[in-house]
């Protein structure tokens, strides 16, 4: 690849971004561009580029990962869009995921088992299946999650009953009822049971 500039970060002075083929390829620390005499028309293999950043940032980029957890559980898809966001390329996030799965602080299979204990109290196992997936939890990690809830049943008809407050137990509400609870993920026998349990289950149907 071809080094077609070398730009000093907004919010961090001490570090720059770097262009290849004209277009963003990463980010690096100054210190570590004028060490390795990176510029403007220099070739360079994206392997090297890679060694460079490894070798002087993955300490940074921990910390940088660390804090990002601090808030709140992390996977390791979201630590490594993040590391990928703020410049890291591939080695480094593997670096840090795997130090961070080390240390005890990454573990998706527990992060599922939290996230569908939390959301389980509102949403149905549809909708947290797919929220998991998009969080790139694996398949047997969101199956075993999903299968340690309880019955639905009990929170689909806290959900309907939220909806329903206020509003007349007629027909056409029931019916909008059975749709939202479909729409937050619940199964149709959930969906029906909960709306058989208001004694209008013809009227849902």
């Amino acid at each position: 690849m071809e080094i077609t500039g070398i730009t000093p970060q907004v919010k961090d002075k001490t570090r720059c971004n770097v262009e290849a083929d004209g277009r963003f390829y990463c980010g690096m620390k100054l210190e570590t561009v004028v060490r390795n005499g990176l510029k403007a028309g220099a070739t360079v293999t994206p392997e090297e580029l890679s060694r460079m950043q490894l070798e002087s940032e993955k300490l940074t980029a921990m910390d940088k990962a660390l804090s990002h957890i601090t808030a709140s559980m992390k996977t390791e898809k979201e630590i490594r869009d993040f590391l990928t966001k703020k410049g890291y390329l591939r080695d480094v996030c593997d670096y840090v995921v795997e130090k961070m799965k080390g240390y005890g602080f990454l573990d998706d299979g527990e992060y599922a088992k939290s996230y569908a204990e939390s959301a389980g109290k509102k949403k149905g196992k549809r909708l947290i299946a797919l929220e998991l997936k998009r969080k790139g939890i694996s398949d047997e990690d969101a199956e075993r999650a999903l299968s340690a809830l309880s019955d639905e049943t009990e929170s689909a008809m806290r959900r309907l009953e939220k909806y329903l407050r206020g509003k007349p137990l007629d027909r056409k509400t029931l019916s909008k009822g059975y749709a939202y609870l479909i729409g937050k993920g619940y199964d149709y026998d959930t969906a029906k049971r909960a709306i058989e349990a208001l004694g209008e289950t013809d009227d849902a149907d």
